[in-house]
């Protein structure tokens, strides 16, 4: 009785992996000791020591289930019992069963693998809601700081100016003659005529260089505006601070430059001033094809549109380098980075640009 003892104290009541086995041994412990009083009886009642009746085999409902690698199946009755002082000395001596080695092996496995009860606990439902609010915290503190960041943007003042495109580029003599390239006015580049006020005047239509003498939003000097502004048939003397007339006569130089122009020489005759698609090896890096269009009386003009954003990006750098006369290389090629990345404001370049105009503040 006090090995049932010390196998319910060690008994834990979260595992379930041991109650089958407790219960079946408790029914084989009471069917030991019905055998062993029936026994102890007999050998009271005789005062020899002839063997005793062996005992009947226990009901079926007390045996083990079949296959119980620790207590294997008696094929017959169990053994006589002699005396009660040799059935006590039996009973002294360990018994080597199954059941050892089964216990054995059940704490190796415990040792190596731990309890499967245990393995199922330890993404419970409490673990998985605990899981779930820690995803969907640091999913919502993402979309926070995403949301709230201040995002880049371009200055203010380009949006004026950009108002102010939208009036220019309604005069329909800003397209250069007699090729008709519109580059400056097109919805899909326009951009270039803020992009080169911006970098020029800072977006400032009072801007006044006293050392070049170029003046207006789209600087210029007067003499050179002038000369283009009566192609723009204004019906108004031509201001080189008014932003309106500045942005209508950078639109019509711009589409020179890229188009070329035929103009009227002194002795009447057409005088051919080519463009920069005048030039095959342009045309090249502009769309990819060298070819050239010609016609007498016209510039040479590339036979592909110029689409691609690096072609457009280098025919702005180039622009630039004639329309502002003496800027550098590096200088021209920002233009065609802020023109190339002008829906995107944050881009790293564009950052960097921006910063050696205006400072860190932009």
């Amino acid at each position: 009785m006090s090995t049932t003892s010390a196998d319910f104290d060690s008994f834990s009541e979260d595992d379930e992996l041991w109650l089958s086995d407790l219960e079946t041994r408790a029914i084989d412990l009471e069917q030991e000791l019905s055998v062993w009083r029936e026994v102890r009886q007999r050998a009271l009642a005789e005062d020899d020591y002839d063997p005793e009746p062996a005992a009947a085999p226990p009901h079926e409902s007390f045996r083990r289930a079949a296959g119980r690698a620790d207590r294997p199946a008696q094929a017959g009755p169990r053994a006589p019992v002699h005396t009660a002082a040799r059935r006590a000395a039996s009973r002294s001596q360990p018994r080597a069963t199954g059941r050892a080695r089964t216990d054995a092996e059940r704490t190796r496995a415990l040792i190596d693998h731990g309890r499967r009860s245990v393995r199922r606990r330890q993404f419970g439902g409490r673990h998985k809601v605990v899981i779930g609010l820690g995803i969907a915290t640091a999913v919502v503190i993402a979309l926070v700081v995403f949301v709230l960041r201040p995002s880049a943007s371009w200055p203010s003042s380009v949006a004026v100016v950009q108002n102010e495109i939208t009036t220019a580029c309604q005069n329909p003599n800003v397209v250069s003659e007699p090729n008709q390239v519109d580059f400056a006015c097109d919805k899909a580049t326009s951009q270039v005529l803020w992009v080169f006020s911006l970098m020029t005047s800072g977006d400032n239509p009072n801007f006044n260089d006293s050392k070049t003498g170029r003046q207006g939003l789209e600087p210029i000097s007067a003499t050179q505006g002038g000369a283009v502004a009566w192609s723009l048939n204004l019906h108004h003397p031509y201001n080189p601070l008014n932003a309106i007339d500045s942005l209508e006569v950078a639109a019509r130089a711009i589409n020179n430059i890229i188009g070329g122009a035929t103009l009227t020489g002194s002795d009447g005759k057409p005088s051919v001033q080519p463009g920069l698609e005048s030039n095959p090896a342009n045309c090249a890096r502009y769309t990819g094809s060298a070819s050239v269009v010609t016609r007498a009386g016209y510039p040479d003009i590339c036979a592909s549109p110029v689409t691609s954003p690096s072609g457009q990006a280098a025919l702005v750098a180039d622009v630039f380098e004639q329309w502002s006369v003496g800027a550098s290389p590096a200088f021209a090629e920002d233009a065609g980075v802020l023109f190339q990345y002008a829906n995107d404001p944050g881009n790293a370049q564009v950052q960097v640009i921006l910063r050696s105009l205006f400072g860190p503040a932009a």
